[in-house]
């Protein structure tokens, strides 16, 4: 793995001429993304975001923290969190920012035995799931970290707007497979990541996920544009 995101986030910190990243899926053209917004204030953040952080209580883990700015926050509040990416460049750039505990680690391999009151999956969080067929296993993996009255709070968006539809107004999804099944890849600096696997869930299917596992899910909030906050309980 090349790391480039990582690498972004950690040239961003340590001005080391940083570029805007370059993102494309395999259903929408290559978009420019400023790194800067991997580091934004709790006033710049969306919402949905917002309210996440503000519903976070007790111990928490942030999964795929990035560049740490929701960590950063929630410690700034007083709170116990442990930032966790399975990048090292990014985990390296929290550091400098100041996250406290700041990890490189998987969330599967997270030691089973450590339980949170909170466990934070934002910026599109059903991402590292990356197909709707492992969903369960990270579901399950989630589930086993919570503490007894434990939350996970996830967001993500239901991508049906990016398909055509027919002149009946159905929209024309793949046949083989969920249409928030896509592949990712991430240009920095002239490098190409290895593509990837991302997952985008709509809210019904989360919630079939969530029930076949065993979990609540309850919608808190609705974005302009799609998207939305679940709690998990």
């Amino acid at each position: 793995m090349k790391d480039l995101f990582g690498k972004a986030i950690l040239d961003y910190q340590t001005n080391n001429s940083p570029k805007n990243l370059i993102t494309e899926t395999n259903i929408s053209e290559a978009d420019e993304m400023s790194v800067d917004y991997l580091f934004r204030s709790f006033k710049n953040m969306p919402e949905i975001e917002q309210k996440a952080l503000q519903l976070s209580k007790g111990k928490i883990l942030d999964v795929g923290c990035g560049a740490g700015s929701h960590a950063l926050y929630l410690q700034e509040k007083g709170l116990d969190v442990t930032a966790i990416d399975i990048s090292q460049n990014a985990i390296e750039a929290c550091t400098l920012r100041g996250v406290q505990k700041a990890f490189v680690a998987d969330i599967l391999n997270v030691d089973n035995s450590k339980k949170f009151d909170t466990i934070l999956l934002l910026m599109n969080g059903t991402g590292i799931f990356g197909t709707l067929k492992e969903t369960s296993k990270f579901l399950q993996k989630l589930k086993s970290l919570l503490s007894d009255n434990g939350q996970i709070l996830i967001d993500s968006s239901d991508l049906i707007y990016m398909y055509d539809q027919d002149e009946d107004g159905a929209y024309e999804v793949p046949a083989n497979g969920y249409y928030g099944e896509l592949t990712f890849t991430v240009h920095y600096k002239g490098e190409t990541e290895k593509s990837f696997p991302w997952l985008y869930l709509d809210y019904n299917t989360l919630q079939n996920a969530c029930h076949a596992n065993g979990l609540q899910c309850e919608l808190i909030h609705e974005g302009k544009h799609f998207d939305y906050l679940a709690r998990l309980y």
